[in-house]
């Protein structure tokens, strides 16, 4: 007879029993999918005697083990138990006769990072200042560079629900009539777990003096040294000349990428175009916020004279300010804000200030997926590719 001519309505109800089928007559290759379901398996029919040792699962989805509170912890525990504690919000395994929680300490959060502080102020119209060192710099994303020349740091790793505290540098103040400019203020990049990230503010720009150490140097003053810059953070200030004829030129600030030029002498005369303040050192190219963006640069030399023909120092590129022109009564030009760009010197004898330097940035970036999306401070948000990417122009927080 073909096995068609038998059908499950021709069977009677329950004339097939478990003692008539043959032990292993039914494999799992002969069952329909999901052919067999919950409510077809009696209570308690499936014991851990039926079960083979050291059973394997298939899937890529998970195994939801038994939950509830204290109090509905199994009478007789024994060794390898485990359970999930509603009581205590935690995993528990009972091990030497004891219920214990076990560790579900959460995966950590990579961060990439770049933090940089306040530039430096230029120096106030003396005799010849300085521009503002542009403020220290700091990188850990894709084997970029940091200041001074240092290497790329390592990426830190943040701990879920862990709030972090974003400070921002300002900028340094403006010299006024024969004074330095101020030093930036540091940023930095704080929270438990992980060692804090500081960047140093610039040095200011010496007004008839040496130019203040910081994360990039000040320029000098007159014919005064520049500042020295933080190792892996910037480099030094230029150093201050004497034209001839009354005529001085200040240094250039340090910038991240780049020394502070010195002022130079290039004319027959002390009163020449051929002679120049010291230009800003260039800043450094970072790519943290998907395209190519320079910071850190800093600030012109100024001149001495009123309508000198002697030429101020330019700004480096990344925010540092030019030298203020010698004509007119026109300050030396501050620093780009958030760029932590040094301020440019003071050159005319009808003016008094320098230049401003710039305010720092502090800029994160991390796996989208694990974006919480918590901010104070009102961070600028982006992503690019896989990652998101958080710019704090202002001081605020984190939240993994």
């Amino acid at each position: 007879m073909a096995n068609t001519k038998i059908t499950s309505r021709v069977i009677a109800d329950d004339a097939v029993t478990t003692a008539a089928i043959a032990d292993d007559a039914v494999g799992a290759d002969q069952l329909a999918s999901s052919a067999v379901v919950t409510a077809s398996i009696v209570d308690d029919a499936i014991t851990s005697a039926k079960i083979a040792d050291n059973p394997a699962f298939s899937g890529t989805g998970s195994i939801t083990l038994p939950a509830g509170t204290t109090a509905q912890r199994p009478a007789s525990p024994a060794n390898g138990m485990i359970r999930y504690n509603s009581t205590e919000s935690s995993m528990e395994s009972y091990v030497s006769g004891k219920w214990k929680i076990m560790d579900t300490t959460a995966y950590p959060i990579p961060t990439d990072f770049l933090v940089i502080a306040g530039g430096g102020g230029g120096g106030g119209n003396s005799v010849g200042p300085g521009g503002g060192g542009a403020g220290g710099y700091r990188s850990s994303y894709n084997s970029e560079t940091s200041g001074g020349g240092g290497s790329s740091e390592s990426i830190i790793n943040l701990t879920s629900g862990v709030q972090y505290t974003v400070t921002i540098g300002a900028g340094g103040a403006a010299g006024t009539s024969n004074g330095s400019g101020a030093t930036g203020t540091n940023s930095s990049f704080s929270g438990t777990g992980i060692t804090t990230i500081t960047s140093l503010g610039g040095g200011g720009g010496g007004g008839n003096i040496a130019g203040y150490a910081g994360g990039s140097g000040g320029g000098g003053g007159y014919t005064a040294a520049g500042g020295a810059g933080t190792s892996n953070q910037g480099y030094a200030g230029g150093q201050g000349l004497y034209h001839g004829n009354s005529h001085y030129g200040g240094g250039g600030g340090g910038g991240a990428g780049v020394v502070g030029g010195n002022a130079v002498k290039n004319g027959s005369t002390g009163n020449s175009a051929d002679n120049h303040s010291g230009n800003g050192g260039n800043g450094v190219a970072s790519t943290i916020t998907g395209s190519s963006v320079t910071r850190g640069g800093g600030g012109g030399g100024g001149e001495r004279v009123t309508n000198s023909l002697c030429i101020p120092g330019l700004g480096g590129a990344g925010g540092g300010g030019n030298g203020g022109p010698t004509s007119g009564a026109t300050a030396g030009v501050s620093g780009t804000a958030n760029t932590g760009g040094g301020g440019g010197a003071a050159s005319s004898q009808t003016t008094t200030l320098g230049g401003a330097g710039g305010s720092g940035v502090v800029i994160l970036r991390l796996a989208t997926a694990l974006y919480t999306g918590t901010t104070t401070g009102s961070p600028t948000v982006t992503t690019n590719g896989d990652d998101t990417i958080l710019t704090f122009n202002s001081s605020g927080s984190y939240t993994a």
